[in-house]
């Protein structure tokens, strides 16, 4: 009985081989670590560039010689260009009121990324709002 327990002591005592095991662990937290923190970036990203497409095509809306039409065709082109075709699919334009003066709302409903650029459908909605132009 002494013999075995002085055998297992002896096994288990020494930490060779440990490295690469801790290497692995390690290695592999640190990389779901980072590809985390680069697809938060992108989401961000995605958010962002959806957000300033939308105001871009508010404020153009806005002019007093486009129509509201003329706004969602700029905010399509502008997503499209910049992150794809499949987060411009969703464009709704219309003439609301804000702080009592007449504006133009650009809402934009798209794909919030989640694995690269996958991502659910429809799960991210950005608004704009632009005051109208007139000549009075």
């Amino acid at each position: 009985m002494r013999g075995i327990r002085a055998r297992l002591a002896a096994t288990f005592h020494g930490d060779e081989g440990s490295s690469p095991v801790e290497f692995v662990l390690v290695g592999t937290l640190l990389t779901v670590l980072t590809l985390g923190v680069l697809q938060l970036g992108l989401a961000v990203y995605v958010r962002n560039v959806v957000h300033d497409a939308a105001v871009e095509g508010a404020y153009h809306a806005a002019l007093a010689d486009t129509s509201l039409d003329d706004g969602a065709r700029r905010t399509r082109k502008v997503v499209s260009r910049t992150v794809g075709e499949g987060y411009a699919a969703d464009v709704t334009v219309r003439e609301t009121t804000v702080l009592g003066h007449a504006a133009v709302e650009v809402r934009v409903t798209a794909t919030l990324p989640l694995v690269g650029l996958l991502g659910a459908p429809r799960t991210m909605e950005v608004t704009a709002n632009a005051p109208v132009e007139s000549f009075d």
